[in-house]
């Protein structure tokens, strides 16, 4: 590469993030891969503005602003924006309870969905809100896409039989279809079943080949030759040429309306920029360059503000088109930009082909597109992810993922989409907190064979237990949701012997708050009652630090679990059992200077008493 190509990548990276590194050598796999890619998002924009209960032709107005807009904000050189199956179903489900479908008001409100959408995610990149997408986790993001798969396909099953529509939820709407199979089209059925059998086959045996386009294309010949529309096949029908209306979304019920439609919006901008971000950020590894959350935000807040003032629909980061464009050798955003040049001549000349299109070859082109997204394995996996141990610590939510996973496609087949996706993150996040809560303590022994190697006596049968103490390893952080549990639980697991002294190795601690720093201060003062003395071992540097500053813990830190076990009692600490414990006291002095040569302390022991300064010798 020239010093020349490497200037002008830097300047076309400062301007527009997605062309980082851009070389001219690029061009040709650039152009070829958005031939490629327009020949897919045609037919699916088509079959996707279906979903969202809009004329077909909306979803064209949508995918070229939004691919314009993407390539000057965003950051990813090979993610693909227009409109998705999930966004769609989710703007038809917020834009159908506020308007009835096919009316003016509801094509206004989808218009004005996505540009609200757009105000969130643009205000929410430049606050910096890209780590919000961590929030949602893999397997609830799974089950929301099953869950929304299966809506999906079973909202696609009347057009693919020719029979009405039904109302109501998932089980309502396959119910009706089912009661309505003997009414079906044998000639909309053929067409149906044999485009989405051609779909599958070149999908599986063909990846390469346009499956939607040929399928389409075929439909139309069809119909056309045929004069199937006279016979009872359902056609797309006349399908606007030219540019849309650019402005504000119009025919609204009131100007409440973005007042109504912006909470909706945040929920549909978390679903569209989890999508978009996964896909951005599996081929950003793959080709060695980096994507920024907060510039994908604003450049799907941009995508979306386009497509609103374009009267389109609200936009996403397609997974599937973007492999279409990553296969076919795509480097830079210049080849959406390519897709978006031939879908606005599509718009200005090419609408009238589509009039003929079939209904049914719509419907298999979307029941094509998301069936490889009801990935049932993918449950059985998280299903697997448990032990027997697990088992033990945390009873059912042992299987905390599988369980989130299932909450939020039971949630989406029942309520519906949005709520769904929050069922599921709320499912997630109090699984989180209960297991947190609960967190395990495993008592730790010694094997015979490496005296200095502690581990836990239920995963090790070979491990032995010291015989006058209690060694234990607390597995987690330490704050007040979980603080009284661990308490109740040392204190139980010290009455079950007589021991001398409970050792809490503190090397899987990795924080604690001022709640659990007083938690260890009862404990030691309950335990020196019973003439048992507390003390940590291998604690992290955070823990420590909390620990010297809450002035009302009594401290005994090691440097490892053998020098904590041979250490003297300190001075005071023996106490009778029918004797009460001293006031507790802060041993462990705040950061200060080491204590003088002269007065060195035993390396083993424990940490001195408040009135020798410097800090405890031998701690971790």
């Amino acid at each position: 590469m020239t010093a020349g190509s490497r200037g002008d990548g830097r300047r076309w990276g400062f301007l527009f993030p997605s062309f980082a590194g851009y070389r001219p050598a690029w061009l040709r796999a650039d152009l070829i891969a958005g031939v490629t890619v327009w020949a897919v998002l045609v037919p699916e924009s088509l079959a996707y503005a279906g979903i969202a209960g809009v004329s077909p032709v909306v979803g064209l107005y949508a995918a070229v602003p939004a691919l314009v807009l993407y390539l000057v904000f965003g950051s990813s050189r090979h993610l693909i924006v227009g409109p998705m199956s999930a966004t769609a179903a989710l703007s038809a489900g917020i834009v159908g309870g506020m308007a009835k479908g096919g009316t003016a008001s509801y094509v206004g409100l989808t218009a004005a969905l996505a540009l609200m959408v757009g105000v969130v995610g643009v205000v929410a990149g430049l606050l910096r809100f890209g780590f919000v997408a961590s929030f949602i986790s893999e397997p609830v993001l799974k089950g929301f896409i099953i869950g929304l798969a299966l809506t999906i396909m079973v909202g696609q099953l009347p057009a693919l039989f020719g029979v009405g529509k039904g109302q109501g939820d998932f089980f309502r709407k396959l119910g009706h279809v089912l009661g309505q199979l003997g009414h079906a089209k044998p000639a909309t059925v053929a067409i149906g079943l044999g485009s989405l059998a051609v779909l599958l086959v070149l999908k599986r045996w063909l990846p390469l080949v346009p499956g939607a386009l040929v399928v389409v294309v075929a439909g139309i010949v069809l119909v056309a030759a045929l004069g199937l529309d006279r016979h009872g096949v359902e056609i797309v029908g006349k399908v606007d040429s030219g540019l849309p209306h650019l402005g504000m979304p119009q025919h609204l019920p009131g100007p409440h309306s973005y007042v109504d439609l912006a909470g909706p919006a945040i929920g549909v901008l978390l679903v569209g920029f989890a999508e978009g971000l996964g896909a951005a950020k599996t081929y950003a590894a793959q080709h060695g360059y980096e994507v920024d959350p907060n510039a994908e935000l604003i450049g799907l807040g941009a995508a979306n503000l386009g497509s609103g003032l374009a009267s389109g629909m609200v936009v996403n980061g397609s997974l599937s088109k973007t492999a279409v464009n990553g296969g076919a050798g795509a480097r830079s955003q210049l080849s959406g930009a390519t897709v978006a040049c031939l879908t606005l001549i599509t718009l200005l000349f090419l609408t009238g082909l589509f009039e003929k299109l079939p209904e049914a070859t719509l419907a298999a082109v979307v029941i094509a597109a998301v069936v490889e997204l009801v990935d049932f394995g993918a449950l059985r996996e998280l299903w697997r992810v448990s032990t027997r141990g697990l088992g033990r610590i945390y009873g059912k939510a042992a299987r905390a993922d599988f369980v989130a996973a299932l909450a939020a496609l039971a949630g989406v087949v029942v309520f519906d989409t949005l709520p769904g996706l929050f069922i599921g993150i709320a499912v997630a996040l109090l699984l989180l907190l209960y297991r947190s809560s609960r967190p395990h303590i495993a008592v730790l022994g010694r094997r015979p064979d490496r005296l200095d190697v502690w581990v836990d006596v239920e995963r090790d049968p070979h491990a032995v237990p010291p015989d006058d103490a209690l060694v234990c390893r607390v597995e987690s952080g330490l704050y007040f949701a979980n603080a009284d549990f661990v308490r109740t639980r040392i204190r139980t697991l010290a009455a079950h012997r007589p021991v001398r002294v409970v050792v809490v190795d503190a090397e899987t601690v990795p924080f604690l708050d001022v709640t659990a720093a007083q938690m260890f201060s009862q404990l030691h003062a309950e335990l020196a009652r019973s003439g048992v003395d507390l003390r940590f071992a291998r604690n992290v540097g955070q823990a420590r630090d909390v620990l010297r500053r809450t002035r009302t813990v009594e401290v005994h830190v090691y440097r490892d679990i053998g020098t904590a076990l041979a250490a003297p009692p300190p001075t005071g600490a023996e106490q009778s059992p029918d004797r009460p414990a001293p006031p507790d006291r802060a041993t462990a002095p705040p950061d200060g200077p080491a204590p003088p040569p002269d007065r060195p302390a035993a390396p083993d022991g424990p940490a001195p008493p408040p009135d020798r300064p410097g800090p405890p010798q031998g701690q971790a």
